[in-house]
């Protein structure tokens, strides 16, 4: 009686999310400039993407975006360059 509805989703949930570009794209249309780096982290059991940007004025920002919608969660000017 189930089977089918099983069989439909068998995709894992760790596997629904938007892509690395996807996030980039996103974080450059909050803060243009030039993307230095991207790394995806598990925060308080979610995985976010942590985009850092240059700007053109040479200030960066982590934009950190939820992977699994692709809303931005936060903003932060960095203060150093580790």
């Amino acid at each position: 009686m189930y089977e089918n509805y099983y069989q439909s989703n068998s995709i894992p949930m760790y596997r629904q999310r938007i892509t690395k570009q996807q996030a980039q794209e996103i974080a450059l249309k909050r803060v243009p400039g030039r993307v230095l780096h991207v790394d995806m982290d598990l925060e308080n059991g979610v995985l976010v993407y942590e985009v850092f940007i240059l700007t053109p004025d040479n200030r960066i920002f982590e934009v950190e975006i939820l992977a699994k919608t692709g809303r931005i969660l936060k903003v932060d000017q960095e203060n150093d360059f580790d």
